[in-house]
């Protein structure tokens, strides 16, 4: 436990926690884990080739879900790094430095996806409310600006992390509480005055609130629109075309809200359940955006299916 005394010296070397309780199945446990970075990252890039590759999927529909698996890879890939260090090598050790920045890409391409999800509600809207209009309003133009508005915005929100983290002095602790470094954990270390970093945090969380408020709204509209369509079958069709979306609305922002939760009410819970629940924050989007898109669209399926048969025909 010397490691984790509480000395008045700096720290030099942060320590992240892999499953309490699981420390001597570390090995086992890291199989599961790298199968699913694998489905992920493979499942994202099969995605992004699809998109680049074939002409009729040059859409704007298609356009926002390549930056969505964009934004899957870069959550994919900010925290194997760590996750691999732990389970598969038991070395939890990581400099202050490469901490700051894994949580820096760890949350700008959370907001990124955040800002994806949005768009792609916006997306859905317009395809269902003013579907005449629908290819005249979102040109590729306008595409590719609102992609890179938006990659901007986050770049600028998150940026201040690091330097805020990198002011602090962290003397007394240094043990974290999950398999990679989140801006609110590692600030919760520092022995000197952190509250810039609280208020600027509390600031970040609330943009992602703004986020999914504005994908509610977008749905209370698309649901209005839709009730006025006199056929049940045809109301079923058109939000079909949803259901993708909604799906990975629900598996972005569950395990987040849940995760808020437990903290906010439920400080004296399981470690376990924390951890976990973290864990699955950026494990599964990234495994299952794929997945229920190559399932749920019929274009994407047919394609790689087509190229299945091909191979082994």
């Amino acid at each position: 436990m010397s490691i984790f005394n509480t000395s008045e010296t700096d720290i030099a070397t942060f320590f992240l926690i892999g499953i309490p309780g699981l420390e001597s199945a570390n090995i086992w446990v890291s199989i599961p884990i790298c199968l699913m970075y694998i489905v992920a990252i493979v499942g994202n890039c099969t995605i992004l080739f699809f998109i680049k590759m074939e002409p009729s999927l040059h859409e704007p529909m298609y356009y926002f879900l390549s930056m969505l698996a964009v934004s899957d890879l870069g959550l994919s890939f900010s925290s194997l790094p760590t996750m691999l260090r732990i389970f598969l090598f038991n070395a939890p050790g990581i400099s202050p430095n490469a901490c700051i920045a894994q949580e820096f890409f760890i949350h700008g391409f959370s907001a990124m996806e955040s800002s994806v999800l949005l768009i792609m509600s916006f997306d859905r809207f317009i395809a269902i409310c003013n579907p005449l209009r629908y290819t005249s309003i979102l040109t590729s133009t306008r595409v590719i600006k609102t992609g890179l508005v938006f990659s901007l915005k986050n770049v600028l929100l998150i940026l201040p992390f690091p330097f805020t983290l990198k002011h602090l002095r962290y003397c007394k602790k240094n043990l974290l509480s999950h398999s990679y470094c989140l801006h609110q954990d590692v600030m919760k270390l520092a022995c000197s005055d952190n509250k810039i970093n609280v208020i600027y945090g509390l600031f970040v969380a609330l943009t992602g609130i703004l986020d999914i408020t504005c994908i509610f709204m977008s749905y209370m509209l698309i649901l209005k629109a839709v009730w006025g369509i006199a056929s049940q079958n045809e109301r079923l069709k058109v939000l079909n075309t949803c259901v993708s979306h909604i799906i990975a609305v629900l598996i972005f922002y569950v395990p987040i809200i849940s995760l808020s939760v437990i903290y906010r009410f439920a400080k004296y819970s399981s470690p376990m359940v924390k951890i976990l629940m973290a864990d699955v924050f950026l494990l599964v989007p990234p495994l299952m955006n794929p997945v229920i898109y190559c399932v749920k669209n019929q274009q994407i399926r047919n394609l790689i299916l087509m190229k299945l048969c091909q191979k082994y025909s």
